[in-house]
């Protein structure tokens, strides 16, 4: 594989990452560039660690991911959107604290980091298909793919929260489910 076949596997990989970057920016109250390289290094860690996953247990139980990573993803997505629209009809600056630190909250960002980074799992699989694959390079790539492609979405989440300042966490809610179904969708009608 070329390194831009390899660059366009991990931009394809950090899409989701991006959407749900963008969301979480829309919804920081005052955001900080730490929050921006610990939203890229939470997606960077997991897209980078999912292949090399992947890739050690292609042999052995690729069937089984595969049969339910979608709904994982879903689950994750669903209930972390649904708590952010919930928790969107809170007024008040309190309000605004516990969403950053609900946000920022080290569940919070394993929790997206593993829904948006399974289908880097499936590509360590068929990574290790692929004969003369170095997985430790690969894998390298797809992280700080993901970590620039977050970061950067956080900061435009930022840059564009004025448009959506009232319901910016409806908004973002929203965007996570409808991530989440397109996931299931792609998976279980176009076997994605």
């Amino acid at each position: 594989m070329s390194f831009a076949e390899l660059f366009i596997i991990a931009v394809s990989l950090a899409m989701d990452a991006f959407a749900v970057s963008v969301s979480n920016g829309l919804m920081l109250p005052k955001i900080k560039i730490k929050h921006a390289v610990i939203f890229g290094s939470f997606f960077g860690f997991f897209q980078f660690i999912m292949p090399l996953i992947g890739y050690a247990l292609a042999s052995r139980f690729s069937h089984y991911i595969v049969s339910f990573d979608h709904w994982i993803a879903f689950i994750l997505l669903a209930i972390i959107g649904s708590g952010m629209i919930k928790d969107s009809f809170e007024q008040g600056e309190e309000a605004a604290a516990q969403t950053e630190s609900k946000i920022m909250s080290f569940g919070n960002l394993t929790s997206l980091a593993v829904a948006t980074s399974i289908d880097a799992l499936a590509v360590g699989v068929t990574l290790a298909l692929m004969p003369g694959t170095n997985i430790w390079f690969s894998s390298f790539v797809i992280g700080i793919v993901a970590f620039i492609i977050s970061y950067a979405g956080v900061m435009l989440g930022k840059k564009i929260s004025g448009v959506f300042q009232s319901y910016a966490s409806r908004v973002g809610g929203c965007v996570l489910i409808i991530i989440g179904l397109k996931i299931l969708i792609e998976h279980l009608f176009f076997g994605g």
